[in-house]
């Protein structure tokens, strides 16, 4: 016992809990048997060099929670109970070998599709990160001080399933100006994020086994939403215009839905011609199908102003806008929404509900303040001119550096900039070992249903780094393909 009270790993508990925590556990290992007799606490202090009310206070827990009783003048026993504790014998058994791991179907796929993401402060490349050095933390801590003390503690409560009626019409009023939208509050849902928007479209609108066609190449987490909801995804390939509309038509079964990023395609960083989105609006109409539009970083377009929506062309309600200000803010605020067809609302609430219930009513209400007071306008135009100045910036040292390794497909807009091998060196190896000197890329090849080796070459956020940060990250790509290049 006192070896394992001595054990390094214990040293953050009291002493008590420690000599509680050591019996207990010879008690559940069987060394102890139900009605064993436990040193007298008196001697057990001696010997382990504690004193005794540090003894008592481990007995005293031990008997709370049942695993001792303690006698009046004839000391402490193991409980009758625990002989039918599961597991006992009378010598420490080796552990059993696990037995294999039984999921669900969907739970599988949902492990098999996802990942856990670790947020440290972002490294160098990674796609979609925002610069968060800039936010005007005093003007929002303002706003919220003006939200805390105007609501009092009915902030501290549930916000409706929907959002707060403030943010709704801020965001409704934002995307009908901004974005060509056809938007009301009534019609806007707040959720926490475009990725919880992607996982009820999944759910609501499509059954598992129904198709639903995808943009070739895709935003991974889209795609591991829908696969992981058990659709079958079909890929359409993107060219310059974006996705070939096209091929929609003559597909043979049709789908049920289509997921577009129409704005800034991910990873290409194309842009949906007008006519395509006209088209795509007609084919879900012919078809009864819907449109899943994923807005994602739209804010960001530095060749004039970006093209209108397909929501706010579209006559016939069959398109759900989804937008997010992880990108356009920051990641930490936890806030995203989509903008539903009427007869859509009702329906995703109520799964909205059942998956979280709501998202926290405070950042809701600053949030509102924000974009209201014309903060949020403000901070997007700024962020967007320093955006345009690093995109070209890490251009510009590609071609420099990394000339002789990739060609960079330089966006229109966006926060990441797709670069082609044109060296015969492993994507992933060359991922691999970017990580390993503290650069985090994402692989292109991955993000292709098709012609994967064809499109080898990874994606290089830019958004979060100064234009010194982006020169000394890039200098140390080179070295490590460099390494690689054969």
């Amino acid at each position: 016992m006192k070896a394992w009270i001595l054990d390094p790993a214990q040293r953050g508990l009291p002493l008590h809990v420690r000599i509680q925590r050591a019996v207990r556990q010879l008690i559940l290992d069987g060394a102890l048997d139900a009605g064993s007799a436990l040193p007298a606490s008196r001697a057990l202090a001696t010997s382990l060099g504690v004193s005794r009310d540090t003894v008592e206070a481990a007995y005293g827990q031990l008997h709370a929670e049942g695993f001792i009783d303690r006698r009046s003048g004839s000391g402490s026993f193991v409980a009758a109970g625990a002989r039918r504790l599961g597991g006992r014998g009378t010598t420490r058994r080796s552990p059993a070998a696990p037995q294999p791991l039984r999921l669900s179907q969907r739970g599988a796929s949902l492990y098999r599709n996802g990942g856990i993401r670790d947020f440290p402060a972002p490294r160098p490349f990674v796609p979609g990160v925002p610069e968060t050095r800039n936010f005007p933390l005093a003007t929002w801590e303002r706003l919220q001080r003006q939200v805390l003390k105007e609501w009092g503690s009915a902030a501290l409560l549930h916000s409706p399933a929907q959002g707060v009626a403030p943010l709704r019409s801020a965001i409704a009023d934002y995307v009908n100006l901004e974005r060509g939208a056809h938007a009301s509050a009534e019609r806007v849902l707040v959720l926490t994020s475009s990725q919880q928007a992607l996982y009820l479209c999944a759910h609501v609108l499509l059954d598992a086994g129904e198709r639903i066609f995808v943009e070739d190449p895709a935003y991974h987490g889209a795609r591991k939403a829908f696969e992981a909801a058990g659709l079958e995804c079909v890929p359409v390939p993107v060219d310059a215009e974006g996705m070939r509309v096209d091929l929609l038509r003559n597909a043979t079964p049709s789908a049920r839905a289509v997921y577009l990023t129409p704005s800034h395609q991910f990873p290409s960083g194309a842009t949906l011609a007008l006519q395509r989105r006209l088209e795509i609006i007609e084919w879900a109409r012919q078809n009864q199908a819907w449109i899943i539009e994923d807005d994602y970083d739209s804010e960001f377009h530095y060749a004039g102003r970006p093209t209108a929506c397909v929501q706010g062309l579209d006559p016939h309600q069959r398109t759900i806008y989804i937008g997010t200000f992880t990108k356009s803010l920051f990641p930490g605020l936890r806030i995203g929404f989509m903008l539903l067809p009427a007869q859509l609302l009702a329906p995703m609430t109520t799964a909205r509900t059942l998956l979280d219930g709501h998202s926290a009513p405070i950042p809701q209400l600053t949030l509102a303040r924000f974009m209201e007071g014309g903060h949020f306008g403000a901070y997007v135009r700024a962020m967007r001119a320093i955006y345009c100045e690093r995109r070209d910036v890490l251009a510009t040292l590609v071609r420099r550096h990394l000339k002789d390794f990739v060609e960079p497909r330089v966006p229109d807009g966006g926060m990441q900039m797709p670069c082609v091998f044109i060296r015969d060196i492993p994507e992933q190896a060359a991922i691999e070992a970017a990580r390993r000197a503290g650069i985090e890329l994402l692989g292109l090849s991955g993000l292709h249903a098709r012609s994967k080796q064809a499109n080898a070459g990874f994606l290089m956020g830019f958004a979060a780094h100064a234009p010194a940060e982006l020169e000394v990250a890039v200098k140390k790509l080179a070295q490590v393909l460099r390494g690689l290049a054969p």
